[in-house]
């Protein structure tokens, strides 16, 4: 797999890594190299100091802490151990490193009265999709909320077997809960879903770990097992993107193993952050709707349709591109299943220029 970068960076940074002697190694040089983003995000996350941390402070936070521990070192021993670095190598606790990874699977289950006024924001990503005779493109939009600002980077990660992976990465959590690819041919992006809290299994699997487990899948088939046998605590939808077999999925999943899996054709599909055609029983998210009923109406034609549609800004208070208060674009991804690319355009994708093009082949 060769990399190329063109354009001009703005600030996004990356690390190549690797062949490491094991997970922890990997995680303290990650942790090491990054030391001055995740001790700022840190600082900066109103949901990490205002709502987990007390938590986790409290009795209520035991059992549920203890489980989710238990559970995802039992299921995924090295990449906790990845994480146990990432914590020394930038010397913060571990705590704090676990809470960020785990903050879906934690806030639900927060008692009431310990809730605080910050606001919890969904990763409201937006993505457009398509496999026609003409073009095969995964156009994303990783949207997040304002502490991620400036506190994102790149991972290349070069692995013992060979294989390798490239993942944009949350300062302080695995990669990549956002968006990536590997040696195999194989990419994915990430929608945010809301299940209903009985919807949820508390303690299970956490979805940073699903997915830090996909960079390492060898085939399209192959990572569609691992979502199915991962026994995730909450829901999550996964676009799977395979160059090799020209293929898109779009798989939606809940607690239970459930799992419903769409397959994108010749008519575009987008999808926000609420389920569409698992049935699971989801919180009501107004800016989702939006997002999703003004994308409804945008020309998908081609490429720059996508771009056009992923810039859009029609919507004053819900956007498809997003600029604050609270949720930001940090950047949009464009994966070429025919060119077998994968473009990040840092700021506006209507007006900008890829600051990285990365070869898949």
């Amino acid at each position: 797999m060769e990399s190329m970068i063109t354009g001009g960076i703005k600030g996004l940074e990356m690390l190549e890594i690797g062949p490491c002697k094991d997970s922890y190694e990997m995680g303290f040089l990650i942790g090491q190299r990054f030391s001055r983003q995740i001790n700022s995000r840190l600082s900066k996350d109103l949901i990490l100091r205002n709502q987990l941390l007390p938590f986790a402070r409290s009795p209520h936070s035991h059992s549920l802490l203890k489980s989710l521990s238990e559970n995802n070192i039992t299921r995924y021993p090295n990449y906790w151990d990845e994480l146990q670095g990432t914590a020394r190598g930038s010397g913060v606790s571990f705590l704090e490193i676990m809470l960020l990874n785990f903050r879906k699977e934690i806030l639900p289950f927060i008692p009431k009265e310990e809730e605080s006024s910050t606001i919890d924001t969904n990763d409201d990503c937006s993505d457009i999709l398509v496999v026609s005779d003409s073009m095969a493109v995964a156009a994303h939009n990783e949207d997040a909320n304002v502490a991620l600002v400036g506190h994102t980077y790149l991972i290349k990660g070069n692995l013992a077997n060979g294989a390798s992976f490239t993942a944009y990465t949350y300062a302080g959590e695995l990669p990549s809960c956002a968006f990536g690819f590997n040696s195999h041919g194989l990419a994915f992006t990430l929608n945010s879903v809301p299940p209903s809290k009985h919807e949820m299994d508390a303690g299970g699997i956490g979805r940073n770990f699903i997915s830090r487990d996909l960079l390492e899948a060898q085939s399209i088939d192959d990572a569609l097992a691992r979502i199915h046998s991962s026994e995730a605590s909450v829901g999550h939808s996964y676009n799977l993107i395979d160059t090799k077999t020209r293929r898109i999925l779009n798989v939606e999943t809940a607690s239970r193993n459930r799992c419903s899996v769409h397959e994108v054709g010749a008519e575009p599909f987008f999808h926000a952050n609420m389920y569409l055609h698992l049935g699971v029983e989801q919180e009501k998210d107004e800016n989702s709707l939006s997002r999703q009923k003004r994308a409804a109406v945008l020309p998908k034609a081609s490429r720059k349709d996508f771009l056009l549609l992923l810039g859009d800004t029609n919507d004053s208070k819900y956007p498809i591109y997003m600029g604050g208060p609270l949720l930001h674009t940090l950047c949009t991804a464009v994966i070429d299943l025919d060119e077998q690319t994968l473009s990040i355009i840092e700021g506006d994708p209507k007006e900008r220029q890829p600051s990285f093009v990365f070869s898949m082949s």
